[in-house]
């Protein structure tokens, strides 16, 4: 088996570590959201919904418990949909042309790249859940130690098979696009629908039958989904609203992100094998 996808993701990982203002933005991001957007935000959401009765023998959680999985979501959201950006650094610094004229399989480029920003996203994802915990976020209510361990790993898979989805899709547009500038734009222009029309803040419930039906479809609402699952239980009361989860729901919202990353994954390589650097 070749080994080449290391090289990549190792020089990428070099690059992350070295760029001082670029790691501590990216470690600091989740934490400010946190600090001030998540305990602003819980403030008012508890008192909204404080009349609002618990159905009995239901586990309520509060709103800076219940946007944590929220917050986990958009930060792997951006961090994967800004992964694609080095390799247009790459072109514009003539490293890509060398690149693609090794022996090295095209392929490894891109995986290389993907596995170096799920990387990123599972330490940024740690930090989220650490730093919660000192605000007061309730993760892992009641769960043994063996449980947690197995919730750990099952909030990890979710961003690790979301993160790859959109860090090949960022690769793709990253080989058709001449400027960082042409990304930023494309990365503004989906990260807030993305956001907004899915669970990550609040219950999709209230949301116009429209809105419902593309947020079913949100790859970001089966991540909130799925985090929210391992982290807080399969049934819990949060925002005026009661949350139940089946084993079906998870694995269903599992297979859409795995179908998601495949479907990525094969235009990806597309993209790889075509591409033409001059």
């Amino acid at each position: 088996m070749a080994w080449e996808f290391l090289t990549v993701y190792w020089r990428e990982m070099i690059r992350f570590v070295r760029f001082r203002t670029q790691l501590f933005a990216s470690l600091l991001q989740p934490a400010l959201w946190m600090a001030f957007f998540g305990v602003a935000m819980s403030s008012n959401f508890n008192r909204f919904t404080s009349a609002v009765p618990v159905p009995a023998g239901v586990f309520p959680v509060d709103y800076l418990t219940f946007m944590a999985a929220g917050v986990i979501a958009m930060t792997t959201l951006f961090t994967s949909l800004f992964g694609g950006i080095s390799l247009l650094f790459d072109k514009n610094w003539g490293l890509m042309r060398e690149m693609l004229a090794s022996p090295m399989p095209r392929t490894h480029i891109m995986l290389g790249i993907s596995l170096s920003g799920i990387t990123k996203s599972f330490i940024q994802v740690a930090i989220i859940m650490a730093f919660g915990l000192l605000l007061g976020v309730r993760f892992f209510p009641g769960f043994s130690a063996a449980r947690i361990a197995l919730s750990i790993l099952g909030i990890f898979a979710f961003v690790g098979v979301f993160s790859l989805g959109f860090l090949l899709f960022s690769s793709t547009i990253s080989m058709r696009l001449e400027s960082p500038e042409g990304l930023q734009g494309i990365i503004t222009l989906l990260t807030l629908p993305l956001f907004f029309v899915s669970n990550a803040l609040y219950p999709i419930q209230a949301f116009p039958p429209l809105l419902q039906a593309l947020s079913i479809y949100n790859p970001l609402t089966h991540l909130v989904s799925g985090v929210r699952y391992f982290a807080l239980g399969s049934d819990f009361f949060a925002v005026g609203a009661r949350y139940s989860y089946t084993t079906t729901d998870v694995l269903i919202s599992f297979g859409y992100l795995v179908v998601f990353a495949t479907v990525m994954y094969l235009l990806a390589r597309w993209t790889f094998q075509k591409a033409v650097v001059t």
